[in-house]
């Protein structure tokens, strides 16, 4: 582990490790800190052959978010890379997130409607319906583990019943959706990223053909439609967008509530505040996004030439990590960001992104969070950590997912 303070000299480049070890993983604000008096900008050491960069300010990493000579496209990227990406036939690589216009156009129109904000809002009164259920199972016991009994199977529930795939394959759902989003750096992660990518694709071809056969309402049947008769995306695409689609709908929102609810929890002035001003909760979600979002850093994007960020040189081809837990904690953007505050005004974090591909799914992360956090307050009023803070630890696979391994709360 590196330790930087102000005034260290910084090493010619960040070791890989620097961002999945568990010290880092306690506290990476810190870490981002003092790289960023350091610089805006730091070179990464990653295998021979890839050049990479890690973006730790807000300026320069929302510019960077919608800069067009940053490509979405894995096979822009350098080809070491890209024999990484392509061990065992990769369904996450053909879908909107790794993709440029005009394909990433085309794949999010094809998707956007089912996620618009007056579409949204009429699935407000299902999302209550599965939260309370979940509270209802939780209430009679007086403690849970609140990733587990709550913030899992809310999202996950209702993108299994927006998608039309059954909620009882959760379980495996989850463990696909890890595996997919760890980076294969060794042998092990790879051998089981292999079969992770073999099983989900076998699970939707079979889906999309028992919708081929027998057409539903649901978003599956409404891809396999725009497939078939409207030519609009191949197979590879519609497989890999479904793979997306179920990913995407349920980990983010799953550390969303649980960063929200450690955040809120280890500060009683502001859980008061909450309770006793109940309309402050759209606020106080954007907060907790800020303050601990649940995508700490952004996926890749590969530079299509050789270009500069902060007076730094990037070479064509190289990989360019912007981190969005550090842009949203810079104190150039953001007054006495390490401060929870969920009065927070004009509060521009990009936790969901920024730009062409701002996370389409973030009005149904919104709401989803807006109902959980409301319901669990008004109806466990006296929730609490269910443990000592010390004895929570994060996530630390190397996967760009900012969230806690468990969330013991008692009421």
């Amino acid at each position: 582990m590196i330790h930087l303070t102000e005034g260290d000299r910084m090493p010619e480049k960040l070791p890989v490790e620097f961002v999945w070890n568990p010290e880092f993983g306690r506290d990476p604000y810190a870490a981002y800190a003092a790289l960023r008096k350091k610089g805006p900008v730091h070179p990464i050491e990653f295998p021979p052959g890839v050049e990479a960069f890690l973006v730790v300010d807000y300026e320069h990493g929302r510019r960077a978010l919608n800069d067009p000579r940053l490509s979405k496209n894995p096979f822009e990227g350098p080809e070491a890379f890209r024999a990484i990406l392509g061990q065992g036939n990769p369904v996450l690589a053909h879908n909107m997130l790794n993709s440029d216009p005009p394909d990433h156009t085309r794949l999010r129109r094809l998707v956007a409607k089912a996620f618009t904000p007056r579409r949204t809002e009429s699935l407000r009164p299902r999302v209550q319906e599965i939260t309370d259920r979940l509270i209802d199972a939780m209430a009679v016991k007086g403690h849970a583990e609140l990733l587990d009994d709550f913030a899992f199977p809310l999202p996950i529930t209702v993108i299994c019943e927006l998608l039309g795939v059954p909620v009882e394959d959760r379980d495996d759902f989850r463990r696909w959706s890890t595996a997919l989003i760890t980076p294969p750096f060794d042998d092990e992660q790879i051998l089981l990223r292999v079969e992770a990518n073999a099983a989900i694709r076998a699970y939707f071809l079979r889906t999309i053909a028992g919708r081929r056969a027998e057409p539903r309402d649901d978003m599956i049947s409404a891809l396999v439609l725009a497939r078939d008769e409207e030519e609009l995306l191949s197979e590879e695409e519609l497989v890999s967008t479904l793979t997306l689609l179920l990913i995407a709908g349920h980990e983010t929102t799953v550390n969303l509530i649980g960063n929200g609810m450690l955040a809120l929890l280890s500060d009683p002035g502001q859980l008061r505040l909450l309770r006793e001003q109940p309309e402050l909760l759209p606020s106080a979600i954007e907060e907790f996004l800020r303050y601990e979002g649940p995508v700490e850093r952004a996926t890749f994007r590969f530079s299509t030439a050789d270009m500069e960020i902060a007076g730094v040189h990037i070479p064509k081809r190289s990989l360019v990590h912007v981190s969005l837990g550090a842009a949203d904690r810079d104190p150039g953007a953001f007054d006495d960001p390490d401060t929870l505050d969920i009065t927070r005004a004009d509060n521009r974090h990009v936790a969901f992104g920024h730009g062409i591909h701002f996370c389409l799914g973030a009005p149904l992360a919104r709401l989803e969070a807006q109902v959980a956090f409301g319901t669990l307050l008004r109806r466990l009023p006296d929730i609490a950590l269910g443990c000592p803070p010390d004895e929570l630890s994060w996530r630390q696979d190397g996967s760009l997912i900012r969230g806690l391994r468990a969330l013991p709360v008692r009421f």
